[in-house]
């Protein structure tokens, strides 16, 4: 079974590269952020010309966040995160596919940090260790995907000097990301690739993806169940070159079966 996340930076806009990626790629679960798209503004029927079902919260102009599948069934679970009635911003999608409970999140940048909107931040992975706790009680299998917009280490990022700044590298975005992994979640990548450059976003700014100066901010959190079906991961970093990309690129993993 083939998970992937992807941060489309707005799905009408890119339709040609995800249609292309998914034709080309095939992954039987796929786990979208950022559509910039109201609900009814979802392109249902182009992903389904390509053979994908979709469960999907849209948002006017920013945010949003689905979930596709090739064959299996999709039972939504929820459509936000608990914990704030107020928040009105689609960013949090769970459902059951295959026996595995799915939480495809979408978490807020922070910037400009001091301020407001890295207060929402820090409040939202408040609310997400809170989630995740009761997620893990559940005692089933369990992934956390999608676009955290947390930088976890040095190792994670070119020329880390540089973001000591930014909410996405700020040391307390770091430690609220660090407990909600000790938690008892495994970061996908890591542990098959505990010291490669790995990244997951370039910016599209002074050429960074042709100088590889990019970021590891797109995760997968997998629960003890998975751990030893975890058999494969990676990064599609060609799509972040294609024409009219997102400056994100797919991320997946490979599960065997039960």
């Amino acid at each position: 079974m083939k998970i992937a996340t992807y941060n489309v930076n707005g799905i009408n806009a890119r339709l040609p590269v995800l249609l292309r990626w998914l034709q080309t790629t095939a992954p039987d679960v796929v786990c979208l952020q950022e559509l910039k798209a109201p609900q009814e503004k979802f392109p249902e029927g182009a992903i389904a010309e390509v053979g994908y079902k979709a469960l999907w919260q849209g948002q006017k102009s920013w945010n949003g966040v689905a979930i596709l599948t090739r064959q299996a069934e999709i039972k939504e679970v929820g459509r936000v995160l608990p914990g704030d009635p107020e928040d009105t911003q689609s960013r949090y999608l769970e459902a059951m596919v295959n026996g595995i409970l799915i939480g495809c999140l979408y978490l807020p940048n922070g910037n400009p940090a001091p301020g407001p909107k890295l207060a929402y931040k820090l409040r939202w992975m408040e609310r997400l260790q809170t989630h995740a706790a009761t997620l893990l009680a559940k005692n089933i299998p369990v992934v956390l995907t999608g676009d955290f917009n947390v930088i976890p280490t040095e190792s994670d990022v070119y020329r880390p000097e540089r973001w000591l700044d930014d909410a996405l590298f700020l040391p307390e975005v770091r430690t609220a990301f660090k407990t909600l992994v000790e938690q008892g979640w495994t970061d996908a990548l890591r542990k098959l690739y505990p010291e490669a450059k790995m990244y997951t976003y370039w910016d599209y700014f002074r050429k960074a993806y042709d100088r590889d100066a990019g970021l590891r901010i797109d995760h997968f959190l997998l629960s003890s169940h998975l751990n030893n079906r975890l058999m494969a991961a990676g990064v599609d970093r060609t799509v972040r070159g294609w024409e009219k990309t997102s400056d994100h690129a797919p991320v997946w993993i490979e599960l065997t079966d039960q």
